[in-house]
């Protein structure tokens, strides 16, 4: 059998996903409590899971771009 090449590309990653799940749950905590409503709530896990997205385009916002 011939040996698999490991790839080292996916070992580089870790900090990445670390930061995107402590941000996600920061977020979620902060939807879920500011919500008013089942909905509204329902709504705050939906953004908690884009924040990146919200991010990004404040700052491209705020850049003027």
């Amino acid at each position: 059998m011939a040996k698999k090449k490991i790839s080292k590309e996916m070992s580089c990653n870790g900090p990445a996903g670390a930061v995107y799940g402590l941000g996600f749950i920061g977020a979620l905590i902060y939807y879920i409590t500011t919500a008013a409503s089942f909905w509204a709530g329902v709504l705050g896990v939906l953004k908690a899971i884009v924040w990146p997205a919200f991010v990004v385009y404040g700052l491209l916002k705020s850049l003027g771009m």
